[in-house]
């Protein structure tokens, strides 16, 4: 059976939890949370507006995985899409499935009407780096910045 990236599915959750667990085990500033990554991964498969969860499997196993969600670019006027949890297991890399999942990932995007795709990696994360690179990705002069917003919603909501 060939090697294939196709969108994941609810039953894909225990494989994608766990993959996210490796992810946010090697990277500086998550943790890995169980029920967090659950829902938020629901979320995403149930609601195609969103964007969806695209996975690499081998005789129907997930072996990796990739979050891509839709926004639309002011700049380009235009939908693009937001890169993010690639991961491929850690014992399966080498083996060109990233790159097969990144393929796959254009393709999606492309087929939903994205012009662009952003991702984030760890800024000491040099073999990332250099796969992203590899891939076709450039380093944007652009610095991310991010602010915590508390869960509960405000007074009057």
């Amino acid at each position: 059976m060939p090697t294939v990236v196709t969108p994941a599915t609810l039953e894909d959750l225990p494989a994608l939890c766990g993959l996210l667990h490796a992810l946010f085990t090697q990277e500086a500033e998550f943790q890995p949370d169980a029920e967090a990554q659950r829902r938020g991964l629901s979320r995403i498969i149930s609601d195609p507006v969103l964007g969806m969860v695209v996975v690499v499997r081998r005789h129907g196993e997930v072996l990796g995985m990739a979050t891509l969600l839709f926004t639309v670019s002011t700049a380009l006027g235009e939908r693009v899409g937001l890169l993010e949890d690639v991961i491929v297991r850690p014992e399966l890399r080498g083996q060109g499935l990233g790159s097969l999942l990144l393929h796959g990932v254009r393709e999606q995007a492309r087929w939903h009407g994205c012009r662009r795709l952003t991702l984030l990696t760890d800024a000491h994360n040099d073999a990332a780096r250099r796969f992203y690179e590899r891939e076709g990705f450039t380093a944007s002069g652009m610095v991310p910045y991010r602010l915590s917003l508390p869960a509960e919603l405000p007074p009057g909501r």
